[in-house]
């Protein structure tokens, strides 16, 4: 027999060879875009997934009204905000400026939406594919700019190193999110829905738990339980100086909010600490108001106590710790 046949090396597509110096993403185990022949998990898709790795702990930095950004990612289910997009944005879209709305969820958890008027609504609650929630929205938001109207924009993996909200949007723009008692907001005339449309849409609102966002101080969120009501309030204080001031309080019995009410523990969400107070069935949101400012102050005037905690302090502070739960 003749010598073995040499083992012909994997040729290079030139069809597709990366020419901007940009690799699309394509399957783990397909034949990388770049032309090497290697599998694309083993080529520039290593990138990739370290860029998947690399959690980003608080995506909304930066951001207007960061802490009621984690409020509707997090804890509210059915709520929009108005966004305005930064200067020049427009300009990818062939100089038209749809109007943006941030949307807790859609249908289906769709990424986003343009509609048939061309207005954009943006899912926040959906599944982070980055590790940046920041830059998977500005993605979602990027597709819907260049998708025509009337369609969905389909959930896909981000591209590491593409731009974030803090990029997209207008960073001087109020936050101001509207709390809903269901999800019409997903229909351009809710009324007018029949069949399997709006059977689905009162499933949706049936689920949803009613949510209502104080106006007395800022990112706090009342809601409703059959067994009990709670205030969830979002904070930006740095975790630890929080838990030393929530601790101080407890042991001189001022972290109530109200009669029968107490602080149960808290969240952890985003980078940030979410405070929570079981409350009385009987307790609204308006009766939340005035004790929740009376809160506030007296948290704020403990903020600047630097002194060491003492023991009964460190015993409160302790059973927070234990009692804190992580959301993402």
């Amino acid at each position: 027999m003749g010598k073995k046949a040499a083992k012909k090396a994997p040729q290079r597509s030139q069809s597709t060879t990366a020419v901007t110096g940009e690799i699309p993403v394509v399957g783990a185990r397909e034949n990388c875009p770049c032309g090497s022949g290697r599998r694309y998990k083993a080529c520039h898709g290593r990138e990739a997934s370290h860029a998947v790795q690399e959690l980003v702990h608080r995506p909304f930095e930066g951001l207007p009204g960061e802490a009621d950004w984690v409020a509707l990612r997090e804890l509210v289910p059915a709520a929009t905000a108005p966004l305005t997009l930064a200067a020049g944005v427009a300009e990818a879209a062939n100089g038209d400026v749809p109007s943006v709305t941030l949307a807790t969820v859609l249908p289906l958890a769709w990424p986003a939406l343009r509609r048939q008027d061309g207005s954009i609504l943006l899912g926040l609650q959906t599944q982070s594919a980055s590790g940046d929630l920041s830059r998977d929205l500005a993605d979602a938001l990027e597709l819907a700019l260049a998708t025509e109207p009337g369609t969905p924009v389909p959930a896909r993996r981000t591209v590491p190193g593409g731009r974030r909200l803090q990029d997209l949007l207008d960073l001087d723009a109020a936050f101001a999110p509207a709390v809903h008692t269901g999800f019409e907001f997903w229909l351009e005339d809710a009324e007018t829905a029949t069949g399997e449309v709006a059977a689905s849409l009162e499933r949706a609102n049936a689920s949803a738990i009613p949510t209502e966002k104080l106006d007395s101080v800022d990112s706090a969120y009342w809601c409703g339980t059959p067994d009990k009501n709670h205030l969830r309030w979002v904070m930006t204080v740095p975790e630890e100086q929080l838990l030393d001031a929530l601790a101080r309080l407890t042991a001189a019995d001022r972290s109530s909010i109200g009669e029968d009410t107490r602080l149960v523990g808290s969240f952890r969400a985003h980078g940030l600490t979410v405070p929570v107070w079981d409350l009385p069935l009987a307790m609204t949101a308006a009766d939340c108001e005035k004790p929740a400012a009376e809160f506030a102050e007296r948290l704020a005037a403990t903020l600047v106590d630097a002194t060491p905690l003492t023991a009964e302090e460190r015993r409160a502070r302790a059973n927070l710790v234990n009692r804190q739960v992580t959301l993402n």
